[in-house]
């Protein structure tokens, strides 16, 4: 299969929501739970205590290191985010696969 330089940017930017969130969920899943580090997180950087999304992402990361009781503490939507995000990356890369699906050049 000859592929130009072209069309693998365009199958790049078709696909880039899933990259993204492979890219999230990979970026979770090397993430160890250190104490004090750096957040991207506006609410942790503003000084609040709590922030649901941050909890959903330790909950991954736990999950991804094996500690699930302790990822059903931290959030226990975090294993359902996981499934639902995981379909979406399935979807998004089988769709842009899929016969009658063209990348124009």
């Amino acid at each position: 299969m000859n592929y130009s330089f072209n069309k693998i940017i365009k199958y790049f930017i078709i696909n880039i929501e899933g990259f993204i969130w492979l890219f999230a969920l990979i970026s979770l899943a090397f993430t160890f739970d250190t104490g004090e580090h750096y957040s991207f997180c506006m609410f942790h950087n503003l000084g609040f205590k709590y922030c649901p999304g941050c909890g959903v992402g330790h909950a991954i990361s736990y999950f991804f290191h094996g500690e699930f009781s302790r990822s059903i503490s931290t959030h226990p939507f975090g294993i359902v985010a996981i499934i639902i995000l995981s379909h979406r990356i399935i979807t998004i890369f089988t769709q842009s696969n899929k016969p009658n699906y063209k990348l124009e050049t």
